[in-house]
């Protein structure tokens, strides 16, 4: 059975788009503080660039605010610049260690804004996963003209590529509301 091998081979490139599209969700703040929010940040700090995440400890000691504790004293300035030019309405404030960021509670419009960001994302991945269908059934395809598998065969593989695209989409279509719900709340 060619056809499922070819099946089977799309499934790590749909989990990858299923793992992409779960870590963009985390980065869209909600009204709740998380790590994330942050920790991917570009630091350019001694002429290099760096992910936040790699120059200080990061947690959320109350709902709305996180605290950042740089691992040098060094970085302070530098995170503080690059975390104000990331998002405009994060407040930070400066400890003698120690930088606290405070999230400010959600208007309504700043919501909506975010809806529609979940929005294109959740767009972007059934993209992603409609391109990996549509590769793998070329290849089918492919595979029929050179005789290597039947019609019917063809066919069961283009149903079994439509039945893992629906359980995909599925996967975002989850993803996506749960991320809705804590934007709305």
């Amino acid at each position: 059975m060619e056809y499922k091998k070819i099946v089977e081979k799309t499934k790590p490139e749909m989990e990858k788009v299923i793992s992409y599209f779960t870590e963009e969700m985390k980065r869209i703040r909600a009204d709740r503080a998380t790590p994330s929010v942050v920790e991917d940040i570009i630091i350019n700090c001694f002429d290099q660039k760096m992910p936040l995440k790699q120059l200080a400890s990061i947690s959320c000691p109350e709902k709305r605010q996180i605290l950042i504790e740089p691992w040098d004293k060094n970085y302070i300035r530098d995170i503080i610049s690059a975390v104000q030019k990331s998002e405009a309405d994060l407040g930070v404030s400066v400890g003698e260690n120690s930088i606290r960021v405070s999230l400010p509670p959600l208007t309504q419009e700043y919501r909506e804004s975010l809806l529609k960001i979940v929005a294109e994302k959740k767009e972007g991945a059934r993209v992603s996963l409609r391109r990996a269908r549509e590769d793998a059934w070329k290849e089918i395809q492919d595979k029929f003209q050179e005789k290597e598998i039947k019609e019917d065969e063809k066919f069961k593989g283009k149903e079994e590529l439509q039945d893992l695209i629906d359980q995909y989409n599925k996967k975002i279509d989850e993803i996506t509301k749960k991320k809705e719900e804590e934007i709305m709340n």
